[in-house]
């Protein structure tokens, strides 16, 4: 396993982080499987564990927990908060009010007085930075959070969270979460470039498309996976983008075969290749899928791989833009970029 410096914060973590989301009701991962999953990851050098209060309505954080009981120390602990967890409507966003209550509530699930990384899971475009980064930065002072981070942020909106810092004199996002893969290169374009300029940590989600580089998608054969059974419109291949994601995979899946590598080792090799990638969060559902994803803990691409893979997708493009979180909500509604 490698390990990297978390953007200028002096913490190691491993190169493959393990991702929680999977924990929990929503995909049917129960306490035993979970336990049995972060024991594999462990064992197998993994340092960071990152999940979120919404994962299965907080019994990721929960089942987390528990697993991690008794070795808290040995582990980089991550979390979010932003997203509903609730009818109520400020059980949500980025307000004082709500990230108080939301870390309470989280450090009781995870049965911690603290977490290392406490991330803003989507930026609250009804709060102000200032509002947000004085809360954090007071969570900070009074040792619940050690560092503080943004997730799925467009690239503006980091670069406006590092100016408010600056001119409140408050503490800053040192990491920042977004989708990155083979197939959904958008961040190369704005986002890596901010984060490598402010010396932010970066923990990439989705480094197998949501599987479609797992090697599970492919021409000529029934699409059964997790995923396709949740979001059925993004394995289509009715829909265009996803007719070019397929061709791109067939076309990938020749590339790794003459590395001898499997897809998921050129997948993961791919994201972790970036230098301003600090780490890939693999989210596995069962210990076979940990085991398949660990083994490209220690993948290396060549220049000629990498060279072939820009040739089939090229830096900076999304085939499925439709499905960026961060992009403008001006250019997916209409009525937003009208008078």
């Amino acid at each position: 396993m490698q390990y990297r410096s978390l953007g200028r914060t002096g913490v190691q973590v491993s190169a493959l982080a393990l991702g929680a989301m999977n924990f929990g009701a929503m995909a049917r991962t129960g306490q035993d499987e979970a336990t049995a999953i972060i024991d594999a990851a462990l064992e197998a050098g993994i340092n960071l564990i990152d999940t979120a209060d919404m994962y299965s309505h907080g019994e990721s954080e929960q089942l987390v927990g528990r697993a991690i009981a008794g070795r808290r120390d040995d582990i980089v602990l991550a979390t979010k908060a932003t997203l509903p967890m609730g009818e109520d409507r400020n059980r949500q966003g980025g307000s004082r009010r709500w990230l108080v209550t939301a870390l309470d509530d989280s450090l009781r699930r995870l049965g911690v007085d603290h977490v290392d990384l406490y991330q803003i899971h989507r930026w609250d475009p009804a709060t102000s930075d200032e509002e947000t980064l004085s809360a954090l930065t007071d969570l900070q002072r009074a040792g619940k959070i050690r560092y503080f981070g943004s997730s799925t942020f467009p690239a503006h909106r980091i670069v406006q969270a590092q100016w408010a810092a600056r001119e409140n004199h408050l503490s800053r996002y040192v990491t920042e979460q977004p989708s990155y893969s083979i197939l959904q290169r958008g961040i190369e374009t704005h986002v890596l470039p901010v984060t490598q300029e402010y010396g932010m940590g970066v923990l990439v989600w989705s480094p197998l498309a949501s599987g479609w580089l797992s090697g599970a998608v492919r021409a000529g054969q029934e699409i059964s996976t997790y995923r396709s059974g949740m979001l059925r419109q993004r394995f289509d291949l009715t829909v265009p983008a996803n007719r070019a994601r397929l061709d791109a995979v067939e076309q990938l899946v020749k590339v790794a075969d003459d590395a001898g590598l499997s897809l998921i080792q050129l997948a993961l090799g791919f994201v972790t290749a970036h230098p301003g990638v600090t780490s890939a969060l693999i989210g596995p559902r069962t210990l076979g899928h940990l085991r398949s994803q660990v083994a490209a803990a220690d993948t290396v691409l060549s220049a000629d791989v990498l060279d072939a893979i820009d040739a089939i997708v090229p830096p900076g493009l999304d085939l499925a833009p439709d499905e960026k979180i961060d992009t403008p909500p001006s250019l997916l509604d209409a009525s937003l970029r009208r008078r």
